[in-house]
């Protein structure tokens, strides 16, 4: 698995929808798009998921399903996203005994994160770095100091979220961050394609000297 990468998208509501997302994603050739739909129905999730998997498939694009392991699975996605409370990635690795699939994980601290490292996820979630409405009940922020030590000092891969846009990525991997995901700048946009490479852009600019 590729660890230094750059934008990690998730969709979560996208006003363009979810299929146009995903092809704005593979379009700039992001390598991960992951499929977010928090409260939504299993068989509205599964009609997505198959949607994506289409667009995905055969591209640079790995998908990755959120939280649910056994959608995942049902639309042979690439791998999956699990959260502190979702069921426990050992578990889920049983369950789903398919050689290449990714494993990753949320934290959403120091101590997560040193945790991780014995479960030995294929790359942790960091965040979120500022305040976030993309989750009922949200995690307290990191802030770009201190989600930025997390990066540095882990071992493992990491993708850092929360609040991310144009106008503090170059802030936020002057930190320590190396992969990121924007979530609202790209959703919330009627040009996904447009702003996701703004910030390929502003990435590869901040490597190119660094």
């Amino acid at each position: 698995m590729r660890t230094f990468y750059g934008l990690y998208v998730v969709m979560t509501n996208p006003v363009v929808g979810y299929e146009a997302c995903a092809q704005a994603a593979v379009n700039c050739g992001v390598p991960f798009v992951q499929l977010r739909m928090k409260g939504a129905s299993r068989e509205e999730l599964v009609s997505n998921a198959w949607k994506i998997r289409e667009v995905t498939r055969g591209t640079d694009s790995l998908f990755i399903v959120n939280d649910d392991v056994s959608v995942a699975m049902e639309v042979d996605a690439d791998g999956v996203h699990l959260g502190q409370s979702d069921m426990p990635l050992s578990k889920a690795r049983n369950l789903w005994d398919a050689p290449g699939k990714i494993f990753g994980l949320s934290t959403h601290s120091e101590a997560q994160a040193d945790a991780a490292f014995v479960q030995k996820p294929d790359y942790i979630g960091i965040g979120p770095i500022f305040p976030t409405p993309t989750k009922a009940i949200a995690d307290p922020d990191l802030g770009i100091v201190r989600a930025g030590a997390i990066a540095r000092t882990s071992s493992l891969p990491h993708v850092v979220l929360g609040g991310i846009d144009e106008t503090n990525l170059t802030e936020i991997l002057q930190a320590g961050a190396m992969n990121y995901c924007a979530v609202r700048a790209i959703m919330q946009s009627t040009e996904p394609e447009r702003i996701i490479r703004t910030l390929q852009d502003i990435w590869m600019a901040y490597f190119a000297k660094n």
